[in-house]
């Protein structure tokens, strides 16, 4: 059995087992409140006046300040792309990796028949771009998103897309990858750009950065950074020598 077709069955199911890559502060009400009793004595004035002082003077302890997210920070989480308002951000994420695995999965089978030197370069591309898949797939049941409606479109489109541009030889079918990814990496390279831009508004006013932005901020550079690495596999490839291309 092709273990590329294996991969993408597996990594195709709605992962919500997995252990979340991210979580939520919830209240501990269901532990019981253990009080402790102390004993206090009461110390002379001048004990009390030389007593070591707990925080230098001057320097007081205080923890950063926990704000809220401003309405502009709702809606990038709410909306990662403006041409469809109300589709959250992990969604549309994962609905591009899952078109993107199957895109690869549908062009191999006719690749590796006229170029078989091409296997361990799909295998390679295919393994990162399920991995994506699940990586989103696991954020989206943590935070409980449904996935697209659109899986059937989604599928169909991908798979066709896939196939028909691997049937016009490895040009074209290299041209249809560094055209994918290019698109791919520009929407995770926004995406960072904003949320950095957030980290260093809060440090800048003192208050404290999330743990959750600071660890999808990591998730999309790397993610990003392995998309554009096929894009150079692609070119490499002669993806700028397919008939048609601009």
């Amino acid at each position: 059995m092709n273990p590329l077709t294996v991969s993408r069955v597996r990594h195709g199911q709605f992962i919500s087992h997995a252990k979340p890559l991210l979580d939520f502060l919830v209240p501990a009400l269901a532990h019981p409140t253990t009080r402790r009793h102390v004993t206090t004595t009461t110390s002379s004035p001048s004990a009390a006046s030389t007593a070591t002082p707990l925080s230098p003077p001057g320097k007081p302890s205080s923890p950063k300040r926990r704000r809220p997210l401003s309405k502009e920070q709702r809606d990038f989480l709410d909306s990662a792309n403006p041409s469809f308002p109300h589709t959250p951000l992990l969604r549309v994420n994962q609905a591009g990796e899952l078109a993107a695995t199957l895109i690869y999965t549908a062009q191999t089978p006719p690749l590796l028949r006229t170029h078989p030197h091409l296997r361990s370069l799909m295998h390679h591309m295919h393994s990162q771009e399920a991995t994506h898949f699940a990586t989103f797939s696991r954020l989206l049941s943590h935070h409980r998103i449904r996935p697209t409606a659109m899986y059937p479109v989604w599928t169909a489109a991908a798979s066709v897309l896939g196939w028909g541009t691997a049937m016009l030889g490895r040009e074209a079918a290299m041209a249809c990858t560094e055209a994918v990814e290019t698109e791919i990496g520009g929407h995770y390279n926004g995406q960072v750009r904003v949320l950095l831009r957030w980290m260093r508004e809060l440090e800048e006013r003192g208050e404290e950065v999330g743990e959750e932005v600071r660890e999808l901020v990591g998730v999309l550079k790397r993610i990003r950074d392995e998309e554009l690495e096929h894009l150079d596999h692609a070119v490499g490839e002669d993806a700028r020598e397919a008939k048609g291309w601009p």
